[in-house]
This record gives C-alpha cells, sequence and structure tokens, in this order.
C-alpha cells in the first residue's frame, strides 16, 4: 500500500501543475513493475481525488494554517483526505503509510504536518465534510467558472450535470451486429451472469462495470466497450451500402467500427495521431472490420484528399472533453476559460475545410464530447451563417432537439448537430 499511496499521490500532485491523468499514469507503469491490484488502487484512489477534488481542498483549506505547502505535499494529503472521508481503508493504514510517503519527501520535514492534519481531519470528519457539502462551489467539486459556465448554460439542469461529472461513469457496449443480435448477446451476458440493460438500437448498459476479458465473445469481436451517447453517432449519420464516407479524427475508432457494422462503405478513417491510427487498426482487426486509414490533419484536406467528395462525412471535432469529465476527471482542474478561444478556432477551421470534401446533397455530422455552449450551438450557428448551402436537419425524437444530450445515468456528455449540403 505505501507504493500505491506514493504513485497516486504523485499522480494527482501532477495534475495539480497542468499534467494529463492518463499520460501520468503510463508513465508510471513504465518505471515501475506493478501487480493489477496495484494499478486498480492507484487509479482509485486518483482518480477519486480528483472527482472530489473541491471538497478535499475545501477540508485541506480548513485544516491548514497556511495554503502555500509544498506541492508534493498537498497531493499526498489530499489523497489521504480522500481515502479517509470517501475510500475504504482502515483509516490507521491511510495515516501510517502517508506518513511514511511523507518521510522520503524533502528530508521527511513535512512528516509531522502529514501526521497532525490526517489526524485532525478523523478527529473532525462529520463537521468538516459537512461544512464542505454546505459550501456550493466545493460542494459541486469543478472550478468556479466551470461551475458559473453551466449555471447560465443549464439553469434547469446545471446541478444535475455536475453531479454526474463527479459519478462513476456507467460502462456500455456495442454489439457487433455483423456477428450476433443484440438480443442474443444479452443471452451471452446472462449466461455469463452479467446483467444488462437494451438501449437504443445496438446497445447494452451493464448493471455492473467489469473488466473486458469477462465480457463474453469480446476477443473474437463480438461487441466493444463504447459510451451509449457515443453510439448515436453512425445511425444519425444514415450510412448505406456503398457510400464513401469519411471519419475525421477517428481515433480511438470507436464510431468507425460502429458506421461499419451498419453498412459495407468505402471508409477512410483519418487522424492526425499516427500512434492513435493504430489503436484504431486493432480495434477493427478485432471486429472483423476494414477501413482505408490515412495520417492528416483533418482542417487541411490538401495533403490527404484525393478531391472525390464524400456522401457523408463524420466531424468528431476537438474539444474541451467537458462532457467525459466522469472518465477523465483531470479535465475539471486542467481546463481553463482561455482555452474554448482555440478550441473554437480549431473546430471552425475543421468544419469549413470539411464541407468542401462533402458531395452536393450529402450531410456532415458535427459532433463534440463536450457541454460548453461556445463549442455547439454557437459553433454551429457561426458555421450556418458562413454557409448558405448548409441546412440543419431534424433530430430523431428520442434527442433533445437542440441536439445537446448531457451527462446522466446512462450515458455522457454529447452535442449532435446533422447538416445537408443543398
Amino acid at each position: 500500500m505505501l507504493l500505491t499511496q506514493r504513485l497516486a499521490a504523485q499522480a494527482v500532485t501532477a495534475v495539480l501543475a497542468g499534467r494529463n491523468l492518463t499520460d501520468t499514469l503510463t508513465a508510471q507503469r513504465s518505471r515501475h513493475s506493478l501487480e493489477p491490484r496495484q494499478r486498480a488502487a492507484i487509479q482509485d484512489i486518483s482518480y477519486g481525488t480528483l472527482r472530489r477534488y473541491g471538497e478535499v481542498s475545501f477540508v485541506l483549506a480548513k485544516l491548514l494554517s497556511r495554503p502555500d505547502i509544498d506541492p508534493d505535499i498537498r497531493g499526498l494529503l489530499a489523497c489521504g483526505i480522500q481515502q479517509l472521508a470517501w475510500g475504504k481503508a482502515a483509516p490507521h493504514a491511510v495515516v501510517d503509510f502517508a506518513v511514511q510517503v511523507a518521510s522520503k519527501i524533502n528530508g521527511g520535514r513535512a512528516k509531522g504536518l502529514v501526521n497532525a492534519v490526517l489526524r485532525n481531519f478523523l478527529r473532525q470528519r462529520d463537521s468538516l465534510l459537512a461544512a464542505a457539502q454546505a459550501d456550493e462551489l466545493a460542494s459541486s467539486n469543478h472550478p468556479a467558472w466551470w461551475l458559473a459556465a453551466m449555471q447560465e448554460a443549464y439553469p434547469q439542469d446545471w446541478h444535475s450535470v455536475l453531479a454526474a461529472n463527479n459519478q462513476h461513469p456507467p460502462m456500455s457496449l456495442r454489439v457487433n451486429r455483423r456477428k450476433i443480435s443484440r438480443d442474443e448477446y444479452l443471452q451471452r451476458l446472462q449466461q455469463a451472469g452479467l446483467d444488462g440493460e437494451a438501449l437504443g438500437d445496438d446497445g447494452i448498459r451493464l448493471l455492473a462495470p467489469v473488466p473486458v476479458d469477462r465480457l463474453p465473445g469480446f476477443t473474437e469481436g463480438l461487441c466493444s466497450v463504447q459510451d451509449f451517447g457515443a453510439q448515436w453517432a453512425a445511425p444519425l449519420l444514415g450510412v448505406e451500402d456503398g457510400m464513401r464516407v469519411l471519419d475525421a479524427c477517428c481515433a480511438p475508432g470507436g464510431k468507425t467500427g460502429h458506421l461499419l457494422e451498419r453498412a459495407a462503405l468505402d471508409l477512410l478513417a483519418l487522424d492526425a495521431d499516427a500512434g492513435r491510427l493504430q489503436r484504431v487498426r486493432a480495434n477493427l482487426d478485432r471486429l472483423g472490420l476494414h477501413a482505408t486509414l490515412k495520417q492528416g490533419d483533418a482542417g487541411k484536406p490538401a495533403s490527404w484528399w484525393d478531391g472525390q467528395p464524400f456522401d457523408r462525412i463524420l466531424a468528431d471535432v476537438p474539444c474541451s472533453a467537458s462532457g467525459v469529465a466522469r472518465r477523465n476527471p483531470d479535465i475539471k482542474w486542467l481546463r481553463r476559460p482561455e482555452d474554448f478561444a482555440q478550441f473554437a478556432t480549431q473546430q471552425a477551421q475543421m468544419l469549413d475545410a470539411l464541407w468542401g470534401c462533402l458531395k452536393p446533397g450529402g450531410r456532415l455530422l458535427y459532433v463534440t464530447c463536450s457541454v460548453f455552449v461556445q463549442e455547439n450551438n454557437n459553433q454551429l450557428a457561426e458555421f450556418i451563417a458562413r454557409h448558405a448551402d448548409a441546412r440543419q436537419l431534424p433530430l430523431p425524437a428520442a434527442l433533445p432537439a437542440n441536439g445537446q444530450l448531457l451527462p446522466n445515468e446512462r450515458h455522457d456528455g454529447f452535442f449532435y448537430a446533422l447538416l445537408e449540403k443543398v
């Protein structure tokens, strides 16, 4: 547990210093020989701490006499508070191991502080957590600017949006209809002792998440793990056999696979990152599907486009990823308000460039995994104002009319807008 606590604290410290959590955990695993249970515990502690960092930070402010403590000690204390407040480990073990980790930081000068703060928290646990819950900002577990933006954009729903971001995400599957029907796969799950709920055309939400190696036929390509919100892309695009289709920014390939499961397509899967394209290839190979994979910038077609227009384009553009913050809790603390200007510029450039690759009568689906209006309805309105030949098509009744899916117990947050070139 000592190594687990030390690496979890280092991961949280790295995020608070501006580094990506997934990259940090990946780097740790390359440096240390970690058992699966250790990797799971490190992820559990670091994810849990960042999900509830608003409350944790509030509590630390009450317990510390001064805010400017060593960042490594703050990360260690944050993880300790999270474990003592919501974890399952024995409190005396959490405190003891935290003190041992502190003894290795800067000559151990802060081990007394760590011991005193964590024991003081245990004495005042209930009152401190109640005070954090009573504080609107702390209990939201989001930065103040994010809280304010959600309150403005969703005056009726902001509380549920932020609450969903702080929960564990659901685990949803997409059944490969080329190999098995959804009802048949539900039976396979039941035979394996797993319970699931049917969603949409091809989806299943597991009532309890499991490792993929417990999913019947996963390695044979019978199913994929994909959030139900993301499973709307392929049916909305309305692909049919023989169509020429572009999946721009395709990695990691979930939507690529879904498109090919629904129709026999001439599909170009494009992504700027060669390493991520390898992951797309691996996913398609597992599913028994084929696409042409090419590395390239979706905003600069001259470097990859052969001039033949596409019937359909899936524009899953780079965004803040605010709709999937519960899967990536570091996003809440890494994003800044000024990031949206850069995202908006990149999104607009990609949309304009991709529109020129679409044939008349063709359709483009604009997708983000964001809940911020700057990236969604605002971006869409500006695009339509620039292009007189763009007509927005209505979405199915099962989706919100404005295209904005907010995160809930069934899916993450996504935005969809279907455009036709008239």
